[in-house]
């Protein structure tokens, strides 16, 4: 019988070694290996900007997670409906965003993904996929479940995809969404992204078991619990539920157990506030990178060499430093855009 502990899963220690690749598509690995430097330069780049003081608003950073957009996405289409929470820059990079429309969306710049009015916690890129993300935790869940269901009523083969954490299975409207979904039979997938803290509090201190896959058990819902630090089972995963719901037959639960390099928000580890976080635990979990575990894997079968490598991290980390650089250079919002991007005369609404 289950007992929902993850085992040797929440071990920092456990899982540092390479990944297995075998028998995998070699160049749909090395894309993924694109995508998770792409997301983690990028996520550094907002990191220090935030530091710095270039960014105004609050950022929350998922460097170290990056496995679990990648793994998910690499099984989803544009025509699928997919939402994130207040953690989700990975979410609509991996659907194939714009790295500057989204440095420019947190620069507060016209140029972004929501014009400049949303910033880090308010993202959409619908052409994409992605319908959007707002910082009310589980706020987006039952957007997801509904997206779902209009694509069984479409009968367009499309599933609705909505990505949280561990915290937000504490809110009730997750549980109704899980049932709902469960009871239309619509296809939605819930990916949970369990790096064991909600804010500054460790899963220990506000749930009796770790694994939130139980709440999806209790409603019929087949699950999948797997390292979400490695993209490999990460997508292997997703294409089994995915598949599961593409053909008709409801919605799925996938719990990717990972951890967040830096803290809740911005750019500090959060290791000295109270926590049961310590710097050990950090460096243990940096052992456990998704990248590195990736490119180790192609190493041991050959399949990448160094020159292949270098030329792979400068392409990106150019593309990245190129990006923030243009979105540090694109306008603001005109003055005007206070009022007529909120506000409408009910007169002039036609």
């Amino acid at each position: 019988m289950n007992d929902w502990s993850f085992g040797d899963l929440a071990d920092p220690a456990q899982h540092q070694q390479l990944i297995d690749v075998t028998g995998q598509d070699v160049e749909k690995l090395l894309a993924q290996l694109r995508m998770m430097l792409r997301i983690r330069h990028a996520e550094r780049f907002l990191a220090d900007g935030r530091r710095d003081g270039l960014i105004g608003g609050p950022v929350h950073l998922g460097v170290g997670q990056e496995a679990v957009a990648v793994g998910v996405s690499a099984e989803l289409r544009k025509t699928d409906r997919v939402f994130g929470a207040h953690r989700s820059h990975s979410h609509v990079l991996a659907m194939g965003s714009s790295l500057r429309r989204l440095f420019a969306e947190i620069l507060g710049k016209d140029t972004g993904l929501s014009r400049g009015m949303g910033g880090s916690m308010h993202l959409w890129d619908q052409p994409n996929g992605f319908y959007g993300s707002v910082p009310i935790v589980s706020g987006t869940v039952p957007l997801a479940v509904g997206a779902a269901l209009a694509a069984k009523m479409q009968d367009c083969g499309d599933v609705g995809v909505s990505y949280l954490g561990d915290g937000a299975v504490e809110e009730g409207v997750v549980h109704e969404s899980l049932n709902l979904a469960r009871m239309l039979m619509a296809p939605a997938i819930f990916v949970v992204e369990n790096n064991l803290f909600a804010s500054h509090m460790h899963i220990s201190l506000r749930q009796p078991k770790e694994a939130t896959a139980r709440f999806a058990a209790a409603n019929d819902i087949p699950y999948e619990i797997v390292d979400g630090n490695d993209v490999v089972k990460v997508r292997a995963a997703a294409a089994r539920l995915i598949g599961h719901a593409r053909a008709g037959r409801g919605p799925g639960f996938l719990e990717a157990v990972t951890y967040r390099w830096y803290g809740h928000v911005d750019w500090r580890e959060d290791i000295d506030v109270g926590v049961n976080r310590s710097a050990d635990e950090v460096s243990a979990w940096r052992k456990r990178d998704p990248i590195s575990r990736l490119v180790a894997g192609l190493q041991a079968l050959g399949l990448i060499d160094a020159d292949q490598l270098a030329a792979i991290e400068a392409e990106m980390a150019n593309e990245v430093a190129v990006a923030w650089e243009k979105a540090q250079a694109d306008p603001y919002p005109p003055l005007s855009a206070l009022t007529s991007r909120v506000f409408t005369e009910i007169g002039a609404i036609q």
